[in-house]
């Protein structure tokens, strides 16, 4: 088991609770098909999480695949990138945060930020970038589209040997309401339970 942090631990096994309708699973398991094919061929894992920003549901993903490959000792790059370059949203940040990961910044315009499951972990440096940013692989990977205006605007990524529509509800619409943190969290929630359910799938293959 990997070292997490307390609060992060929580949040994990509120995920690994968290109840999946038999749709969601259906489309799951093409995720879990592509990674137990790669393991299969010995080949490594890139997963490549996409949404037109790379601000709020590419990033959750990003993050919560890699915590959830860790966590079930399974190699995998999890990356993540956009069309258009602007920044990990601070309230998807604080809604990291709140989920018990460590993060730090750097830089304003468009903060790095090294987010990290546990202070003895290598942090994982996620920022708002393009999908064929230099920090992502060009190896073949996995296109995961995580919004629908990504995947229906994006007819051909470079680099993708499989492309895998997961598309999930933009945490956007609810900015400055009354409902803006429970809404945040709840994406955040979604994604770490169907990523979790996924790894684990793949752990018991």
């Amino acid at each position: 088991m990997i070292p997490i942090t307390p609060e992060l631990k929580k949040s994990i096994q509120t995920a690994l609770d968290e109840e999946i309708s038999k749709e969601r699973k259906e489309v799951l398991h093409v995720l879990v098909e592509y990674i137990i094919k790669k393991r299969t061929e010995n080949s490594v894992v890139n997963l490549n999480f996409i949404c037109t920003h790379n601000s709020r549901r590419s990033q959750f993903s990003q993050i919560w695949a890699h915590t959830a490959a860790a966590y079930y000792g399974i190699p995998a790059n999890c990356f993540s990138g956009g069309v258009e370059v602007t920044a990990f949203n601070e309230r998807a940040v604080a809604s990291i945060e709140r989920s018990g990961f460590l993060v730090t910044s750097t830089g304003e315009t468009n903060p790095h930020y090294q987010v990290s499951y546990h202070k003895e972990a290598s942090p994982l440096l996620v920022f708002s970038k393009l999908v064929e940013d230099p920090i992502n692989t060009s190896n073949p990977f996995a296109a995961v589209m995580t919004c629908a205006h990504a995947d229906e605007n994006c007819p051909f990524i470079p680099g993708t040997e499989q492309r895998i529509p997961l598309r999930y509800e933009d945490p956007k619409h609810f900015d400055n309401t009354p409902m803006e943190v429970e809404k945040y969290d709840e994406r955040s929630l979604q994604i770490a339970a169907e990523l979790f359910y996924v790894f684990k799938r793949v752990n018991k293959s």
